[in-house]
């Protein structure tokens, strides 16, 4: 079956791909929600997979990205200015009858999703956090 995403698998933050056609966007000052999704993606980790619909409509205020988790639970993420939604539960599929609320960020909704992110984004803060007080007593 063919489609028109691009997937990104997240292991190590690694391979994460350059996509040249959002070379034309970059350097205006036009917030455009196809940098924004692009951005989402690049910046995520302890999600299983994340990658930006190219089968959805895509525009300047508007971008839909698609998140599989570790609980191995799918959505379909609605991305517009400084806000975010599930938009549906499944790759690529925008249902209205999902009723949920808007989040500020991409992490606080996926908090608000996934459990095993909630602990994973604790355990890499932990993690800094001892960092740094190693590197205050060195």
């Amino acid at each position: 079956m063919e489609t028109n995403d691009t997937r990104m698998e997240f292991t190590n933050n690694k391979g994460v791909e350059d996509d040249s056609e959002f070379r034309d966007f970059e350097g205006t000052d036009v917030k455009d929600m196809r940098l924004e999704a692009k951005a989402v993606v690049n910046a995520l980790f302890a999600v299983s997979i994340m990658f930006a619909s190219k089968s959805l409509p895509c525009a300047e205020d508007v971008a839909y990205s698609n998140v599989g988790n570790r609980e191995r639970n799918r959505y379909c993420l609605k991305l517009t200015e400084a806000r975010f939604r599930v938009a549906g539960c499944a790759f690529n599929q925008v249902d209205d009858s999902v009723q949920n609320s808007y989040h500020g960020t991409v992490y606080s909704l996926l908090e608000s999703v996934s459990p095993v992110y909630r602990e994973a984004l604790g355990n890499a803060l932990l993690q800094r956090v001892e960092a740094v007080k190693r590197d205050g007593q060195s």
